[in-house]
């Protein structure tokens, strides 16, 4: 398809539970997906019980908003650890932890997610967004990749919810060498398009994906979540401001900044 011929509609799909179960019909992302079901009572604590930590996430929330790091402990006493933001409270039961988060929850719907202890840079936890858009020939690309440090207090990495934007490289020093990162960089750049290929299929008119991926104590790479309208502006922190400007250049190109001419 040539430059003239790109479709300017862009899709956007909020719902966390709907992405995953499309991703889920995949073989080869299955394998980079933590167990993720609808929150319940039942799954609350099936899920608890068999990794110990988990995440309780709004289905359409954004930046971070609203998760909930939920673990078992075992210190002072047997119970668990809720901690939302900064907020962490302690219970004695699964049925006292249920009522808390089913309060909180109210009448929104929210999925449960098997916990990733996260590889850390100065003992904080991080992550890493991979951005893929489709380019100038209509074809999927991987133009970017980030590192999100969470705050030292807080469970997102989000930025808006005080994480820092830093490269890869130096988030991945201490557990890489240059050539092993080379590697892995290139494995996230081939997970990241084909998540892209394959939501294309039931979302055809999405034009650019950000892919929230945690990285476990062996290197193996998680999909979090996978966002059809992200955040371009985290990389103008890094460096090689080629990066950014090659991300801004296409998501104007399919009309993601029709109104906001005014960014270079």
């Amino acid at each position: 398809m040539s430059r003239g011929e790109i479709t300017l509609t862009i899709q956007r799909v909020q719902s966390k539970w709907a992405k995953t179960k499309v991703m889920l019909k995949s073989d080869y992302l299955r394998q980079y997906m933590p167990d993720t079901k609808l929150f319940s009572h039942s799954s609350l604590k099936s899920m608890l019980l068999e990794y110990g930590m988990i995440y309780v996430k709004p289905i359409n929330g954004t930046f971070g908003n609203g998760v909930i790091r939920v673990e078992r402990t075992f210190v002072p006493s047997i119970g668990y650890r809720y901690q939302l933001e900064q907020k962490i409270l302690f219970f004695s039961s699964i049925d006292s932890l249920y009522r808390r988060l089913a309060s909180q929850i109210k009448n929104r719907r929210y999925i449960v997610q098997k916990g990733i202890h996260l590889l850390r840079h100065q003992k904080r936890r991080f992550d890493i967004r991979v951005m893929v858009q489709k380019n100038l020939n209509n074809k999927w690309e991987a133009t970017g990749i980030i590192g999100r440090l969470a705050h030292p207090k807080k469970i997102v990495t989000n930025y808006h919810s005080g994480g820092t934007p830093m490269s890869i490289e130096m988030l991945m020093s201490d557990h890489t060498t240059s050539s092993e990162l080379a590697a892995f960089k290139n494995k996230l750049r081939k997970l990241s398009l084909n998540i892209a290929h394959h939501l294309q299929a039931t979302y055809p008119n999405i034009k650019e994906i950000g892919v929230d991926i945690a990285v476990d104590l062996k290197l193996h790479p998680w999909i979090l979540e996978v966002n059809t309208y992200p955040d371009p502006f985290i990389f103008r922190k890094l460096n090689d401001q080629s990066v950014f400007h090659k991300i801004y250049r296409y998501a104007k190109a399919y009309g993601r900044f029709k109104k906001r001419s005014n960014h270079p």
